[in-house]
């Protein structure tokens, strides 16, 4: 879902608990009518995915929407990395305006098909070009229905980032992932008490454990080829040493010090679609200047190194 807007992250002697209530509607190849929750119908060239690199749940899509090569089909908006309690805005764009939707703010989208959109406005987002209401921001069926959904209009050796025959493992390992990873990192980073923040550290460097040692003999996730496990735990490992490991205090180890998973997370960033789509100062300015009762200085910091992720990681050996 993106991260939160407003001001306050940290709930005084209490663990993060994300919220997880999304706009549940999907686009679909066969919609049915009157189903619960809403379908809308597969449609080239109707839809635009609001989004931002500095987030790692939108950021997700933008990867998924390269690989399967649907660049034509489902335009892209992109928000800039800061934002304030009202909503994501499009501070990349001339004027501060998406040039498709004619908005300055995501929030007009929420609006205009919730008038009291009780919730977050939070990226990633799929927006009706023609009336500009919003369709769907439930980050993980949207990904899902980017590959089984959109088929059709997938690029020619588009990447089967759903195998079939690995798909009961891989969706416990992405369940793991999500929850003691993906999420991890902010149960550490939103922490409300010594407590609760001691228990987020040893869950997640439980799960980081347990991932340098399941790719010590695979190349990714599920084996020889990448799927969208490997797009979720990368968007999170590409954030790790610049905001994780000091903001979040996620310091037990430096993902360049974990060799399994600093390869792997190498090899991942080299392949279309995920390096490009990494931009490193859009997401220290996200975290350090929006989450300001953990950084009340808003100042961003000038490391790590960038080109370290381009040296030579030697992953192909696995197969």
């Amino acid at each position: 879902m993106a991260d939160e807007t407003g001001g306050s992250y940290v709930e005084q002697g209490k663990s993060f608990d994300r919220d997880m209530n999304y706009i549940p509607d999907r686009i679909v190849r066969e919609p049915v009518e009157g189903a619960d929750p809403p379908q809308w119908p597969v449609e080239p060239g109707r839809y635009r995915l609001v989004a931002a690199k500095a987030c790692p749940w939108a950021n997700r899509a933008i990867i998924v929407r390269q690989l399967l090569g649907l660049e034509d089909v489902i335009s892209l908006g992109l928000c800039g990395p800061t934002h304030d309690p009202r909503s994501w805005t499009f501070d990349l764009d001339e004027g501060g305006v998406d040039p498709v939707l004619g908005i300055e703010r995501l929030q007009q989208a929420y609006f205009a098909r919730y008038p009291d959109y009780p919730r977050g406005i939070t990226v990633p987002a799929i927006v009706d070009e023609p009336t500009g209401q919003v369709v769907t921001n439930d980050f993980p069926w949207i990904t899902h229905d980017l590959f089984f959904e959109w088929k059709d209009h997938h690029r020619d050796g588009a990447p089967d980032l759903w195998p079939d025959h690995l798909r009961d493992e891989m969706e416990e390992v992405m369940k793991r992932v999500f929850t003691e990873v993906n999420n991890g990192v902010y149960r550490c980073g939103f922490a409300g008490s010594q407590e609760a923040y001691d228990e987020a550290y040893d869950r997640l460097w439980t799960a980081m454990d347990w991932l340098e040692d399941r790719l010590a003999d695979r190349r990714y996730l599920m084996g020889p080829t990448i799927t969208e496990a490997d797009v979720r735990l990368f968007t999170t490992l590409a954030r790790f040493d610049a905001v994780y490991h000091g903001h979040f205090k996620c310091n037990r180890q430096k993902l360049t010090e974990l060799p399994n998973l600093w390869g792997y997370a190498r090899d991942l960033f080299q392949q279309p679609g995920f390096g490009e789509n990494t931009d490193f100062a859009q997401i220290k300015a996200h975290y350090y200047v929006v989450h300001q009762d953990v950084n009340p200085s808003q100042i961003v910091p000038k490391g790590p190194d960038e080109s370290v992720w381009l040296t030579t990681h030697d992953r192909e050996r696995l197969g």
